[in-house]
């Protein structure tokens, strides 16, 4: 078993609590039923959001999934680019997993669809 990385993205309606917790979750549940992880075998998840989105701290989504208190999570701001996407929420998850790199679906969802095209370009790798 080994630990990979699976990236996603979306943007978020406003900047308000409500918001932030729906996005996440619609996130965090299209990103583990897209690669069939369970709970258990997530390692960290690291959160990321514009400098527009402040209102909730993301991970707080976690717990109104019920997801358990002892799972590392951390968030933080995206540089501050210009002409980047607004309003979006970007999420890495550590996933403890029998996948191959090459085998782990990448979720972007709402207007992060276009980040999916920068990144591969960028990267030359998954998208």
């Amino acid at each position: 078993m080994q630990c990979c990385g699976i990236r996603g993205a979306i943007t978020v309606s406003a900047n308000d609590r409500e918001s932030i917790l729906a996005a996440t979750e619609e996130l965090l549940m299209e990103m583990t039923q897209a690669n069939r992880v369970e709970v258990k075998d997530i390692a960290a998840i690291f959160f990321t959001t514009t400098s527009d989105l402040n209102a909730e701290f993301p991970a707080a989504a976690t717990r109104e999934l019920g997801w358990p208190p002892s799972l590392a999570l951390l968030c933080g701001h995206e540089m501050n680019v210009p002409d980047d996407l607004p309003r979006c929420l970007r999420i890495l998850m550590l996933v403890n997993t029998e996948k191959e790199a090459e085998e782990i679906a990448h979720v972007y969802l709402g207007e992060a669809r276009r980040l999916r095209d920068r990144t591969s370009l960028s990267i030359g790798g998954n998208t």
